[in-house]
Order: C-alpha cells, then structure tokens, then sequence
C-alpha cells in the first residue's frame, strides 16, 4: 500500500500557487483495507474515503474504460495492481497527471511525472495527456477554466488539445453534461480572475454556441462607435467583465455583467448598430440561460435587474424625478438596497469595458445613490399620521419621494457626465 498527493495539489506546489485542496491517491490497497483502517467510504461510484483524523479525501487507483455518453458512462478498475502511472494516465492534462510522495520523517518529496506535466508547467502549457481526453465532455469546460485561472501567469492551451476540444465540441457530447455540473464550471470560472478567458475558450472551440448561445450570438453585432469604440457586442461582454473582476469579486456581478446585453442579439438587422428595447428582451433570455442551467435565484434576479436597468443607470442625469422614482420600485431598491448597489457596480463595470473608457469614471452611480438616499428620507409613518389612509398612503409616499428627488436634481444641473448606452 503506497499513498500519493497527487491533482491540482503536486500542480500549485511546483507553481507555488495558493493550495485550495489536497487529495491523495492510494495504490495496493482493498475497499476492506481502508475501511479496517478507520477511513469512511463516501465515493459511489468509485471508492472515495475520508482520512479519520484530517478528513482529506484519499481515492483507490483506478482504471477507466468508456462505456457510454458523457461523463458519467465509464466503467473503472480498482484492481491492487493498478500502479500510479495508469492511474495518472487516465487525468486530463499534463500539468494535473503528476503524483508526489512526502516523506514526514525526513521532509523528502519524490515527483512522479511520467507525462512531462513538469516541463508543461515550465513552458505554461495546458495539454492533454493522452487521447483518452476526448471521452469525457466535462474536460472541454475544466480546461477553459484552467486557461482562467492560470491566463496571468502565461498559460495557453496546447493547439493539439484545442483540436480534441474543438472535435468534442462538434460530437453532440456537450449536451450529455448535467445542467448543474455545467453550472459548477461556469461559476468556479467566474470566480477566477481571468474570467472572461473562460468564455473566450469555450468559443474558439465551438462549446458556447452549444452551452450558451445566448452570449455567443454576441459577437459580430454592431453597436455605435460613439459609446462603443470596440464596436462588437461580444467584445464589449469580454472587456466588461474584465473590468468586472477588477471591481469586485461577487460572482453574482460577475455573471450579471455576463448577461447585461444579450438583449442586444436580438436587435433587427435593419436597426443595426442601435439596440432600441435590448434591455427588457435580454431579461427573457437571462430567465432561459437560468432556467436551463438551475442557477440560483440570487444570480438571476441581479442579472435580471441589471439586464432591464442598466440603461436606465447609465442616464440618471437626463430622467426626471418620476421615472427616477419608478427604477427604484422596480428594482426593490427599498428593500433590498446591498442588491441595488451590486447593480449600480454592474454598471460601472459595463461603462468601463469600452476600448478609451478603462479610466474614466462613473458619477451616475454616485448620484443615484444620493438619490435613493434622499428619497428614503420620507417616513411612511410621517405619511400615515397627516392622515392617508389604505391606497393613498402609497400615493402619497410615491408623492413626496418624487418631489424630494426633483430638489435633489435641481441643485445637481451642473454635473454632465458622459451617458453610454
């Protein structure tokens, strides 16, 4: 019985990277064995065990033999005999197929890389150890989000494994993937801070416009120069984004960016490069993409509002009082304002992702904020005791906010900032 660190844990080590998780591989040993030494089976389908102490996960090695589609269709070994070389034979890439063994007593650590996972780390190649790859879909989105992660440090994926990927891409497997595990991918990668990388990868290989067309239609549509000097839709996505990753590190606003233009993909040719009412036929798709992939209601309801009032943000200084007033109850600004400001910092991350416009900033979030401010000033209670009663309590509220809000603007004419579409 021999035990490996091995995965993700060997990989960081060498790259002297932040270490999120260890797992160890075990060679020579029984399903029996490890349990008669105390370790808890958690794995199903394959025999997965939890340390009695540490509660680190320790896997059998195993062998791996297609037997159906996606990436659940595989019928695995767990024979004793299986030795750590096959078992890293069946990882995806190079840099994830290398094991390492520690010595407490002497603080030793021996390297196993059979498949020059080293020199790919050396070189910052992503590539895929055998041909194996191609049999399971789920590997298309792991090493886009590997290309995420690591795209700072240099990493670009081998032009061989963007081939297999491009070849998965077109076989009809990526439809095999369970909404949810697609879900994982794609909210692991936003949390990275390269999260566009994610998406740019998944369309040069065909996955998008099989996962999510609703972004991959993006690109190619026009918008106009004047508030758009990167001109293309997806491009706008992607530096958005970038520009996103920078400001915060909420997922939600991440993938609220994401989404903030799909509407944009469904702009008549014939209006081209103006998207007259992209905001509310962008909130349909937003509701599809979350439907299909079961994501949570916190991240549909900030995309949603940040879909349908982004536009609205980014023209605070041209509304009126009442429309003013009517963004706010739309939005459920009142009750639920940490939600309203992730929307305004959407916004300024959809302002900044312009070619020329990185450095420029945003008052049209300061001023609604002022705004909101101004208009919660007026108490309900000081509404219900001058005497209103049932319905007129909210006309009246709805009455003094907007006269509040009119003062606040009246004495802010002198600011003129820029306003994006």
């Amino acid at each position: 019985m021999q035990i490996y660190l091995v995965g993700g844990a060997v990989r960081d080590s060498l790259l002297q990277y932040p270490i999120k998780d260890k797992d160890y591989l075990v060679t020579g040993a029984t399903i029996q064995q490890m349990l008669d030494l105390g370790y808890q089976q958690v794995g199903r389908s394959f025999p997965v065990f939890l340390h009695p102490e540490t509660h680190q996960e320790y896997a059998l090695a195993r062998t791996e033999k297609k037997s159906g589609s996606g990436y659940t269709g595989f019928v695995c070994d767990f024979s004793t005999d299986i030795t750590v070389e096959q078992d890293l034979l069946r990882r995806d890439l190079t840099i994830n197929a290398m094991a390492m063994i520690e010595d407490s007593s002497t603080a030793k650590k021996t390297i196993i890389d059979p498949y020059n996972g080293q020199q790919d780390l050396n070189d910052r190649i992503l590539r895929h150890v055998s041909d194996a790859f191609s049999e399971d879909p789920l590997r298309v989105l792991r090493v886009a989000r590997f290309a995420a992660r690591y795209h700072h440090l240099g990493f670009t994926i081998a032009d061989e494994t963007l081939a297999l990927m491009t070849r998965i891409s077109e076989s009809g497997e990526l439809l095999a993937l369970t909404p949810e595990r697609v879900w994982q991918e794609m909210e692991s990668s936003l949390a990275e801070r390269s999260a566009h990388v994610f998406f740019e990868v998944l369309r040069s290989v065909g996955a998008l416009a099989v996962l999510l067309p609703e972004l991959n239609s993006l690109w190619g549509v026009p918008n106009p120069p004047k508030w758009h000097p990167e001109i293309d839709t997806g491009l706008h996505t992607m530096m958005a984004l970038k520009q996103a990753c920078l400001l915060t590190d909420s997922v939600e606003i991440r993938f609220a960016v994401l989404c903030h233009d799909f509407g944009k993909g469904l702009s008549p040719v014939d209006n081209l490069p103006h998207h007259h009412g992209h905001e509310k036929s962008g909130v349909e798709l937003v509701k599809q993409v979350c439907q299909r992939f079961k994501i949570p209601n916190n991240f549909k309801d900030l995309a949603s509002i940040t879909c349908e009032f982004h536009s609205h943000i980014h023209r605070v200084f041209n509304l009126t009082a009442e429309p003013i007033l009517s963004l706010f109850d739309k939005a459920d600004a009142w009750r639920k304002p940490e939600r309203f400001n992730q929307l305004l910092l959407a916004c300024k991350a959809d302002l900044k992702g312009r070619t020329g416009f990185e450095d420029k900033e945003y008052p049209q979030g300061q001023f609604v904020v002022k705004l909101l401010d101004t208009a919660n000033k007026v108490a309900v209670q000081d509404v219900i005791q001058s005497g209103f009663n049932g319905p007129d309590i909210r006309a009246e509220l709805s009455r003094r906010r907007i006269e509040k809000i009119q003062e606040c603007i009246d004495i802010s004419v002198d600011i003129k900032p820029t306003e994006p579409n």
